[in-house]
């Protein structure tokens, strides 16, 4: 069919939901640009006057591609080297409406990685009822199963999720001050002073794809942290850089080298201190990412 200007108004107004579904899902911004695409190519050839809800069908269709994409990285994730953290969201200034309400749920880079634990379609059960709000019965016939199955896909994915997921809700200011300070440290290269803003038992994750070195396990304990973040400065002296930015919609840090984008980082923090640390490193995915001058 040809798209009429109600067509494109309806699938203008739905697509920020629509990314948001399957960024969640997807974890980069090219595949859930992809799949976007694809519902929109589908949209387009459908009969939207015999639809009795243009948003359910584009929600629908949107999570069953999801769903396919995710089984067909299943191979290159599993062979992926270290670590698989999200393609980061920047955004170097506070958020717009129109982004706000696009991240307006869990999207952080911490609960992203969790999701990552689940299957495909525990992962679309899990994010439609627990971040949208979908009822059962839409996410059966979504999902193309029972109300009973998904209730079970829904139970057995959280019970996963709530299991490592920490539960910290702090201030964004006073989130986003410790971060700032901690930000200083690092360029500065005070050990003591970042050590300090450390939880004892922090720990970080660092996702660099095996195309720039990071860690194939998870680090653990301040003073290993902080002294990470000294080696770096004391190796490219004067070089280094840092800028706040909202990383997938909370307070985080944005590390350069010689002006170059080297990291987006992500932080947990609880009590005035920082717990976890997620440093995606990984250059393909730091590309829409500017640079520092």
């Amino acid at each position: 069919m040809t798209a009429t200007a109600s067509d494109l108004a309806t699938f203008a107004a739905l697509r920020p939901r629509l990314f948001s579904i399957a960024y969640r899902m997807l974890g980069t911004r090219a595949d859930a640009d992809d799949v976007v695409q694809d519902a929109w190519l589908r949209w387009h050839g459908a009969d939207a006057g015999q639809l009795q809800s243009a948003e359910a069908w584009l929600v629908t269709v949107t999570t069953r591609l999801a769903i396919d994409r995710l089984r067909s990285r299943k191979a290159e994730r599993e062979a992926y080297f270290g670590w698989w953290l999200p393609e980061p969201l920047v955004e170097l200034d506070e958020r717009t409406p129109e982004s706000a309400a696009e991240l307006a749920s869990d999207v952080s880079v911490a609960f992203l990685w969790l999701l990552e634990r689940l299957s495909p379609e525990e992962r679309a059960a899990f994010l439609l009822r627990q971040v949208f709000e979908q009822d059962y019965a839409d996410i059966a016939a979504m999902l193309e199963k029972s109300e009973a199955a998904c209730r079970q896909l829904v139970h057995r994915a959280q019970g996963r999720v709530q299991q490592e997921q920490p539960r910290f809700d702090i201030p964004r200011a006073q989130h986003h001050q410790l971060l700032g300070q901690f930000m200083q440290a690092a360029a500065s290269g005070d050990r003591a002073a970042m050590k300090a803003m450390l939880g004892d038992d922090v720990q970080l994750v660092s996702d660099g794809g095996g195309k720039v070195a990071s860690f194939g396990r998870i680090l653990r304990g301040a003073g290993r942290i902080a002294g990470l973040y000294w080696s770096l400065e004391h190796a490219f002296p004067g070089k280094v850089g840092y800028r706040q930015a909202l990383v997938n919609g909370e307070p985080g840090l944005l590390r350069y080298v010689d002006g170059k984008v080297e990291s987006a980082q992500s932080f947990i923090v609880d009590d005035g201190r920082i717990v976890a640390v997620f440093i995606i490193r990984n250059p393909d995915k730091l590309a829409a990412i500017a640079p520092l001058y």
